[in-house]
């Protein structure tokens, strides 16, 4: 499961999606998280996942490599699922012991569920299409404003993006010691839940340490090239927009305004 999340990893290519300013792909996330919580019908859902996967066809990126990342989040899901069901009010279909299985808590459990997966696909391609250096110069332009009431911009733009870029690192290396010790004998998924929690510990160790390790090479490197923050900084490659950015930002405030307006228009449950 470790490999098949996609959360911080890039995926290179040069397709229009990659080329595309990273500051853009900023006010793509923002509008899509907006819209995803506007929507009321699964109607809208149908156009905004093909919208979705036509931008995964467009970018080039394996849709079986999209898919997989979706198995890390399935106890999330899962667990999402199963508290609206026994949670919600409404018409009782049928009963399980004291727990009401309701209309409404299939229908809730159904929309959160599409949501959260339409959610994590459409984040997920922000770092798929885009490399760190990239998206640091995005986060660190979008947070510049704040800098007048002494926000350090440069700063968390620059923590965020290695945080972000450390989670596939930590995972592959969590994989590659949680082999290890199975090959050494090490037993992971079988037992109650306080010896599974025990046998946790050799897996947690090296890895702390190792993350440990990883942080520190990391500084060594950035102080051997004389980082010092964002004073006095200058940059290679300086952000523009483009002719092919406004057309694209003037698409997707179409596309999502039309998406945001539908909650107050369209009133069709696909239930209904």
């Amino acid at each position: 499961m470790v490999k098949n999340i996609s959360i911080g990893r890039f995926f290179p290519g040069d397709s229009i999606v990659h080329r595309l300013d990273p500051r853009l792909k900023l006010y793509f996330i923002f509008m899509f998280i907006l819209s995803i919580f506007f929507i009321k019908s699964f109607l809208v859902f149908i156009p905004l996942a093909i919208f979705l996967f036509s931008i995964i066809k467009i970018a080039k990126l394996p849709i079986l490599m999209v898919l997989k990342g979706l198995k890390g989040i399935f106890y999330i899901v899962l667990f999402t699922v199963i508290l609206n069901l026994i949670l919600t009010p409404g018409e009782v279909l049928f009963r399980i012991w004291i727990i009401n299985i309701t209309k409404e808590g299939i229908k809730l459990s159904a929309f959160m569920s599409v949501r959260i997966t339409l959610l994590v696909i459409g984040t997920s391609l922000l770092t798929l299409t885009t490399s760190p250096i990239v998206l640091t110069d995005a986060l660190e332009y979008v947070m510049k404003p704040f800098e007048k009431i002494k926000f350090p911009a440069h700063s968390v733009a620059m923590m965020m993006t290695i945080a972000l870029r450390f989670i596939p690192t930590i995972l592959d290396e969590m994989d590659k010691i949680t082999k290890a010790q199975t090959a050494r004998g090490a037993d992971f998924e079988t037992g109650s839940i306080i010896s599974r929690a025990k046998s946790l510990i050799p897996l947690l160790v090296p890895l702390f340490v190792n993350a440990l390790k990883r942080a520190d090479e990391l500084a060594v490197a950035m102080e051997a090239r004389c980082y010092r923050g964002g004073e006095g900084r200058t940059r290679m490659n300086v952000l523009k927009y483009t002719r092919t950015d406004y057309v694209v930002m003037a698409f997707i405030t179409v596309i999502f305004g039309l998406v945001i307006a539908s909650r107050y228009f369209l009133n069709v449950w696909i239930f209904n």
